[in-house]
């Protein structure tokens, strides 16, 4: 930024005594008739051109380089900072906003930082015009820099309607993206439905939105860009005409007349530019007050001053101690629950929808904290180690899969970047999926479509459950991670997992039976509390309520 500062001086300096040559060339050269001075002065402008034209070139490349680093700091602290934000924060903002922050709004702020050379360059200008003006001729000076303060004031009044309305128009586009990223991200159930009608007209309604935003903004400009170019024009009339009249009667040398026409000229563009650096200003002010709600957004969850330290391999004992928690004020969706699985068991968490099953599961890997109560892997509460050491230990499976647009290979070992590909075709084996995977295309080096879905769903989890296989965690979170796996190889999945699950503290959310026989204990969740618990086999024979509630999740399967 000083780079672009000195160098946008420089640069105006130049053009600011280019007119002084002028003057000097005329009335030293062409009306003396002094050949000699007249090849001084125009040796003096040549220099004083050859000086603008690289300060001019030196400016723009500094202003480009402003531009391009804050653009990708911006968008590099949002995207960090998106990072740290827990998840309660992403259910409430959507992808869509985060994105058009990181875009839009990063781009309005990159303007300005390339916009300040020049700015202070016009600056410059004026100030500097106004003093040359006033030396050359004070009375006439007059007349071009009285009105000056008018502008000052028309462009205050026109900075405050237009930081409003630039506002509002910042966040109409942050509504259009967010109908954008969920309709691109959930085209196929747009299709599937048949609702690409209705999509299209929201969208437009929403891009009308944008558009007669923008008009506002366009019929502000329309009123106050002509003001400030027609100032400077009356100007230039009154000096053609008052010193006109001077030239004639020789009150004023032609080189001073000719001088301070080209000056008055020189003020129309800088006037001009600074009428547009007002709105670049109030776009950038409009554009980092939405970037500073991300930034100083603070995570829920916080790291301990002083963290317990976890061991690398822990053994992978759980325990839920008067766990009480609900979303955003909403009803406790988990009331008082108690829950200890021991390090190596396995534990299948069984509960009608919505009696907080996932819950239990964010909760195990910190995605949320509890209200009250603990959650304790191997006796230290999950809120006393790093997050980091918590994430290690604990891995989850999702029902809803998603894979990145990389390689086969590389979706396996998101967690571990540095195992070696034994490991993943390992992992890949014991998940089932490397049979699917030696058939497609290029092996483990096929590039996924977007999300995966060029895989079927039950391809997707078979790979997600090798990416957390191959993360090795002390715990091991299943959340119907079975769901999309067609029967003829859901027998393959249950081989797969109990070879994975044993001896290894594991927490499967199902609703097969045979499933859920995986685990070594069951426990029946219901009104944030867990009601029964025992081996599948004898909740079957002994629980109506476990029967039922089998029957009812079969059903809704």
């Amino acid at each position: 930024m000083i780079g672009a500062a000195a160098s946008g001086l420089l640069w105006q300096v130049a053009a600011v005594a280019a007119p002084l040559m002028v003057k000097y060339a005329i009335d030293h050269g062409v009306l003396a008739r002094d050949r000699h001075a007249l090849l001084i002065w125009l040796g003096a402008l040549f220099a004083v051109g050859l000086l603008e034209m690289t300060a001019g070139a030196v400016r723009h490349v500094y202003a480009i380089g402003n531009r391009s680093r804050s653009d990708a700091r911006v968008r590099d602290a949002i995207f960090a900072h998106a990072l740290r934000l827990d998840a309660s924060y992403h259910d409430r903002v959507g992808p869509g906003e985060l994105m058009s922050r990181a875009s839009s709004d990063a781009e309005h702020v990159a303007r300005l930082m390339d916009s300040i050379g020049h700015t202070i360059g016009y600056v410059l200008t004026v100030v500097a015009v106004a003093v040359v003006l006033l030396l050359i001729d004070w009375q006439l000076a007059l007349v071009v820099l009285i009105p000056l303060p008018l502008i000052s004031i028309a462009a205050w009044a026109y900075s405050r309607r237009y930081h409003a309305r630039t506002e509002r128009l910042q966040e109409a586009w942050g509504e259009a993206a967010t109908l954008v990223e969920e309709t691109v991200t959930g085209i196929r159930v747009v299709k599937g439905l048949g609702a690409g009608d209705p999509l299209a007209a929201e969208f437009a309604r929403r891009s009308g939105t944008v558009m007669g935003r923008a008009l506002d903004i366009a019929r502000l400009d329309a009123l106050f860009m002509p003001m400030i170019e027609l100032l400077p024009l009356l100007g230039l009339l009154a000096v053609l005409w008052l010193g006109g009249r001077r030239v004639v009667s020789g009150d004023l040398s032609l080189g001073s007349f000719v001088a301070f026409n080209a000056y008055v000229a020189m003020l129309v563009w800088p006037m001009r530019v600074l009428g547009q650096r007002v709105t670049t200003l109030q776009k950038a002010l409009g554009a980092s007050a939405r970037i500073s709600e991300v930034l100083e957004a603070e995570p829920q969850l916080r790291e301990p001053r002083h963290p317990k330290d976890l061991e690398e391999r822990t053994p992978g004992a759980v325990r839920l101690e008067s766990v009480r928690f609900g979303h955003d004020g909403d009803r406790s969706v988990l009331d008082g629950l108690d829950l200890e699985v021991a390090a190596g068991e396995s534990l299948a968490l069984v509960g009608a929808t919505g009696s907080g099953k996932s819950t239990v599961a964010g909760l195990l890997a910190r995605l949320y904290d509890p209200e009250s109560g603990r959650v304790l892997i191997d006796g230290h509460d999950v809120r006393e180690l790093r997050l980091g050491d918590v994430r290690r230990a604990v891995a989850l499976v999702f029902e809803e899969t998603f894979l990145f647009t990389d390689t086969v290979r590389e979706n396996i070992r998101f967690a571990r970047p540095d195992a070696g590909d034994v490991d993943v075709e390992r992992a890949a084996d014991l998940a089932g999926a490397a049979e699917f995977i030696a058939d497609l295309p290029d092996g483990y080096d096929t590039v996924l479509g977007e999300r995966g879905f060029s895989l079927s769903g039950g391809q997707r989890q078979r790979i997600a459950i090798a990416r957390a296989i191959l993360a090795d965690p002390s715990v091991l979170v299943l959340d119907d991670a079975t769901s999309a796996v067609d029967a003829t190889k859901e027998h393959e999945i249950r081989a797969a997992l109990s070879t994975v699950m044993q001896g290894r503290t594991t927490l499967v959310i199902a609703h097969r039976p045979a499933t859920i026989a995986l685990a070594d204990r069951v426990a029946v969740l219901e009104g944030g509390r867990i009601v029964e618990q025992g081996t599948h086999g004898e909740l079957l024979r002994s629980s109506p309520r476990y029967r039922t509630l089998l029957a009812l999740e079969e059903a809704a399967a």
